[in-house]
């Protein structure tokens, strides 16, 4: 089994073969069809690094495999370049959105980019060129490893009216102004789209740590507005998984849209409203409120989640102030108010204007 270029490689042995169909998941039923038999499944390169090895070995017993692996597109794009790997980030986006790469975009950097076919290269000098890196440089390698290889260095606008030969991956030499996140939490507010309801920097970086994600966890994050906060979630670590629910559809969708735009399109969202909304849903190690705090939820929370959830809320109103206090004091945990100001004229000087204060409250059930 294997795609039709593999299979064109090999010489006529008698033996039966079966063209691995599109999308991938689809050849799956297939191979177990073949169950009892001996079964060869040709794959490029490392089956386990970006390859199709992970997802056979999670269908199959351990005793039904062998995986021989061979040299990853990653290894040969490397010795054709003479990049060091352990310092050049490593994609594979032949099945995933070029929109993963916006958190890592920055000068300097040195990326392998693997791609689903010729086009996509054209693609991404798009999205870089729109991303403002409209000087990185492409180093495009086109079937490495085989006899068809060819590698050319080019400019995003070269590249643009290019042809290329499927398999293909591209060496990124990340130039240009373009703006590049930090990597602390708290990334700049410009980056979310918002109609205004958005955790504020200042504020999102320490609910952040309040919220302390450590690798596997899951989020709830009630009453998304923006999605900021599940957003950068997500950025911590890419084990990490979120659900953000939000009441209002126009706010969700815009939750979707920053969400695939920032390069975290595994975000899942949910339009509704909690409680009743998150029966059904993956249970949370973590949860975060930023709105839509009530004493329905708070008792439908204690009463479903595990022992160990950790729960982080934010209040501005008087009105959610006191129930924080109230569960503070049923639940313990740490209660802090969070008071900031910024510089702002004051008739022809400057004078500090206060934000409203922030009342966070953490806990663990």
């Amino acid at each position: 089994m294997g795609p039709p270029r593999h299979l064109s490689l090999i010489p006529d042995n008698g033996a039966k073969r079966f063209e691995w169909p599109v999308p991938f998941s689809d050849g799956l039923p297939l191979l177990q069809q073949q169950r009892g038999r001996a079964t060869v499944v040709l794959a490029s390169g490392d089956p386990f690094w970006f390859g199709a090895g992970s997802v056979i070995a999670r269908n199959f017993a351990a005793g039904e495999w062998t995986a021989l692996p061979g040299q990853s597109t990653f290894s040969l794009a490397a010795a054709r370049l003479g990049w060091p790997l352990e310092n050049t980030q490593t994609f594979g986006l032949h099945a995933a959105p070029l929109t993963r790469l916006r958190p890592h975009l920055s000068e300097g950097l040195r990326s392998i980019v693997l791609l689903r076919d010729g086009p996509a290269v054209a693609e991404l000098a798009t999205y870089l060129t729109e991303t403002g890196f409209a000087d990185t440089q492409l180093h495009v390698m086109e079937a490495l490893g085989g006899p068809r290889e060819r590698t050319r260095s080019m400019s995003l606008t070269e590249a643009l009216l290019g042809s290329f030969e499927h398999p293909v991956c591209v060496g990124l030499e990340v130039r240009g102004a373009g703006k590049a996140f930090p990597k602390a939490s708290g990334k700049p507010d410009e980056i979310f789209e918002t109609d205004g309801q958005i955790t504020k920097r200042p504020i999102r970086a320490l609910t952040l740590s309040a919220l302390a994600p450590q690798r596997d966890e899951h989020l709830w994050d009630i009453g998304g507005g923006t999605g900021s906060i599940s957003i950068e979630w997500l950025m911590c670590d890419p084990s990490l998984t979120a659900t953000s629910i939000e009441p209002r559809a126009e706010r969700a969708d815009r939750i979707r849209r920053n969400a695939d735009s920032l390069g975290q399109d595994r975000l899942q969202v949910v339009h509704g409203t909690a409680p009743d909304a998150l029966s059904g849903l993956p249970l949370p190690d973590v949860v975060f409120i930023g709105g839509g705090l009530s004493t329905e939820l708070m008792n439908w929370l204690q009463e479903t989640l595990p022992v160990g959830t950790r729960l982080v809320a934010n209040s501005v109103t008087l009105e959610s102030e006191a129930l924080l206090a109230t569960w503070h004091e049923k639940l313990g945990g740490d209660l802090l108010r969070i008071e900031l100001a910024h510089s702002a004229p004051l008739g022809p000087r400057r004078g500090w204007k206060s934000a409203y204060p922030v009342v966070q409250w953490s806990v663990t059930l």
